[in-house]
């Protein structure tokens, strides 16, 4: 006859086993890790030849501007001033930029892989106007050369540019040619000459228009005195980021519409300015950005379900350990092992069914799979179908709490507290009479006598 073991040496067996466990569940948070960069090295290749999160600058006037400079040089031992004229450009934000861009999203598909891209239509004009105070900046207008004027436009990933695009200045097309973009989209873009000097320098009116390919994200530099643009589309779940937030939007199951109202206040800088030799203008500018999110993450909410492996390891250990103690049913460590290979093999159906049918219906595939299975076994590791059932309760109830977990994100802390306290305070009382040290349950107290000593 096998000799009995103490109820706190099975306490003691029952967590060495759940401790072992968490080599095979950290596995499990691994290959969740390893999905995910899966997913997003796949959804980086649909988006190679499409266009990445495009960053949008502009239009921005370019002129340059000669000015004389005294410099003195040494010449055969002494000493020479001279006269030198030094050319660099000046770059003129527009007093006004009204804008409207509409976003049109596509899902692409690779494999069993799913990611968001977009064409953006963009279409505005700009009014570009010389300064009063010119001369305050240190550049007088006659220094000016309007008829070399550029207009630029700053596109992050110019590869995403479609056909059909246009600038116009004063109802005139201008031939467009390709590179020197801004310096907040790392030289990229596309511009044009325009030559301003017909109209001395008065008010100009650029119309443009222009469309690019993009995934994920749309950023949008503001540049003008004042900004006013709209974003429209489709797609039902925007997340509005950056340093610049819509002043007002619209977001409802068929899609969004934001706009932005920003003035150069709020930038922090003058619509004109004199970048020195090599300087970038524009890098490191604020912006507003729009992501086209999925909904649902589903490798974010494996990956938060696999972090309660421990609650349901924990909580079905804890029930065969009180019908062993308790009620005296014999539970091996085999047996534990078994049952908590189960209960980690949920994490691992829910991710490969996830990734096929969904979140929500791999969750109740899953998680129906493994309680059918451990109801089973505890059937025959309890030795009866009626604490079967408990277990399979139990986890049943297990299981919808953590599906409540992972959608309220916000009380998941407070309810997974309340929940670990209420099991403490039960498990207390139920074990209050356990001998942990002996081999059963402690006998009750002999209660005092009540009877009057003897005279």
């Amino acid at each position: 006859m096998a000799k009995e073991r103490s109820p706190g040496f099975k306490l003691g067996m029952t967590v060495l086993i759940g401790a072992l466990l968490a080599i095979p569940l950290f596995m499990v948070y691994a290959l969740v890790w390893d999905r995910q960069s899966q997913s997003e090295t796949a959804r980086a290749s649909v988006a190679e030849g499409w266009g990445g999160p495009q960053m949008l600058a502009g239009p921005v006037m370019v002129i340059p501007y000669r000015q004389q400079s005294v410099e003195t040089v040494t010449e055969n031992g002494k000493a020479t001033t001279r006269a030198v004229t030094i050319e660099r450009e000046l770059f003129l934000a527009p007093v006004t930029n009204t804008a409207s861009v509409d976003v049109e999203p596509e899902r692409r598909t690779k494999s069993i892989y799913e990611t968001v891209v977009y064409e953006a239509r963009v279409k505005g004009t700009a009014r570009f106007a010389l300064p009063e105070d010119l001369a305050r900046f240190g550049v007088k207008p006659e220094e000016l050369m309007l008829d070399r004027a550029e207009v630029r436009v700053g596109i992050s990933d110019a590869r995403g540019l479609l056909a059909d695009n246009s600038l116009a200045m004063a109802g005139q097309s201008l031939p467009l040619r390709p590179g020197k973009g801004l310096g907040s989209t790392n030289g990229s873009g596309f511009f044009a000459f325009a030559d301003w000097s017909a109209s001395a320098g008065a008010p100009l009116d650029v119309a443009y228009r222009f469309g690019v390919r993009g995934n994920g994200q749309l950023m949008l530099i503001p540049d003008a005195e004042s900004t006013d643009w709209t974003v429209r589309s489709h797609w039902p779940h925007p997340s509005f980021a950056g340093q610049f937030l819509p002043n007002n939007r619209s977001v409802t199951d068929k899609g969004f519409t934001a706009r932005y109202k920003i003035s150069n206040l709020a930038l922090g800088r003058a619509i004109v300015q004199l970048p020195q030799p090599g300087e970038q203008i524009g890098a490191g500018a604020q912006m507003a950005q729009i992501d086209l999110i999925e909904p649902v993450n589903l490798y974010s909410q494996v990956d938060r379900a696999v972090k309660y492996g421990f609650l349901f390891i924990g909580f079905t250990f804890l029930a065969f350990l009180m019908f062993d103690i308790i009620a005296g049913a014999r539970v091996a460590a085999a047996e534990y092992l078994l049952t908590g290979a189960g209960l980690i093999l949920f994490f691992v159906l829910l991710l490969a069914f996830a990734e096929i049918i969904g979140f929500t219906l791999a969750y109740l595939l899953a998680s129906g799979a493994i309680i059918g299975l451990i109801s089973a076994y505890s059937a025959a590791v309890l030795g009866s179908t009626k604490r079967a059932g408990f277990i399979g309760g139990l986890l049943l109830g297990l299981y919808a709490l953590l599906y409540v977990l992972l959608n309220l994100e916000a009380y998941s802390l407070l309810i997974g507290s309340v929940l670990l306290f209420v099991a403490l305070a039960a498990v207390m009382y139920v074990t209050r009479r356990v001998d942990w040290s002996g081999l059963g349950k402690r006998e009750p107290e002999p209660e005092p006598s009540r009877d009057l000593p003897e005279a």
